[in-house]
């Protein structure tokens, strides 16, 4: 009996560093996943080329997008809410958050830089 407790205490000693590095890794895993929607809801420089309400679209030339890993270019963007369009115009300078959902481009933010 002495000889399968002293196992036990053993086993114990042995495994407890490797259930604290688990546990440290899940936590950075988790604190990971608290920092994406902070670089989701950063904003990118752009500027207004064209505004289509009829067809819900804007097109902005625009610095990188982080969140979405895209260089800047010149695109065409769906966008969320289409209240979005009344406070745009062509030549406006922005600020914009965008987001990718299945395989569209959307701009979910706009605000004008004075």
């Amino acid at each position: 009996m002495k000889y399968a407790l002293t196992l036990v205490m053993i086993t114990s000693a042995m495994t407890a560093p490797a259930l604290a590095q688990q546990n440290a890794a899940d936590h950075s895993s988790h604190a990971s996943h608290q920092a994406a929607p902070a670089a989701a809801s950063a904003l990118s420089d752009g500027e207004i080329r064209k505004v289509d309400r009829d067809a819900q679209k804007i097109t902005i030339r625009h610095g990188p997008i982080t969140n979405l890993n895209m260089p800047p270019m010149t695109m065409v963007f769906q966008v969320k809410d289409p209240a979005l369009l009344d406070r745009a115009k062509t030549g406006d300078k922005v600020k914009f958050a965008a987001e990718q959902s299945g395989g569209a481009y959307i701009v979910t933010r706009i605000e004008n830089v004075k």
